[in-house]
């Protein structure tokens, strides 16, 4: 596990209200009163699946690994597998989403923070969890956090891509929308981003709740 040092100057950028103004108005559905991440976050079809795949590559550790959850949204997902790791650390930008979670969801090897991932210093782990996170804010977000990934032997990428062939990392304006809108979605081991990663592996491709593309879980080892 490596020390964070990573430190940027930062500069406003549109991502926390675009997000913020998400729950506040469940633009993904849910309850009016309550903080819904999308069906993405709540379809069995989609769930299941990816906790089986990344349960199973926590396991195989001994001692278990610290995982980092950036973006965990309304942690439906992450609650699962809290109990695969040594400490899991659940990251978000919304602070209110936070302070619910922190309500919601307790265990000893449990920590939740309100950072805003491109901008803020990274939590030290040994893997990192970006489940559909990326592929809503711009460009320039993703290449400041792609920066502080190095810091991370593992990262563990989802990202909704278009069917078959498709020009990767057409950018967007951070918010609600993803690229597949614009037949795109993001690699990171392409332009602009250009990850170095010692090894690849999917995990995981699942056909999309909206049938638009595929889900696809890939494992980086970075070091």
């Amino acid at each position: 596990m490596k020390k964070n040092k990573t430190q940027h100057t930062k500069k406003p950028w549109p991502t926390k209200a675009a997000m913020e103004q998400v729950y506040a108005m469940n633009l993904w559905g849910g309850e009016p009163t309550g903080f819904y991440s999308g069906i993405g976050s709540h379809d069995p079809k989609m769930v299941g699946p990816y906790i089986a795949a990344v349960g199973s590559f926590l396991t195989a550790f001994q001692p278990p690994l610290t995982v980092c959850d950036l973006g965990c949204g309304d942690f439906n997902v992450g609650k699962e597998l809290v109990g695969y790791c040594k400490k899991y650390i659940a990251v978000d930008i919304v602070p209110d989403l936070i302070a619910h979670n922190k309500e919601r969801f307790r265990n000893e090897n449990l920590e939740f923070r309100c950072l805003d991932i491109a901008l803020d210093e990274l939590p030290a782990g040994d893997c990192a969890l970006l489940r559909q996170v990326l592929q809503h804010i711009s460009n320039a977000e993703i290449a400041r956090v792609v920066r502080k990934l190095s810091e991370f032997k593992y990262v563990i990428l989802t990202e909704h891509l278009p069917e078959g062939d498709f020009v990767p990392n057409t950018d967007i304006i951070s918010g609600q929308g993803i690229r597949i809108k614009k037949q795109s979605g993001v690699n990171l081991l392409h332009p602009p981003f250009n990850m170095q990663v010692k090894g690849e592996k999917q995990l995981l491709s699942v056909l999309s709740d909206d049938h638009k593309g595929r889900v696809v879980t890939t494992l980086y080892t970075l070091y």
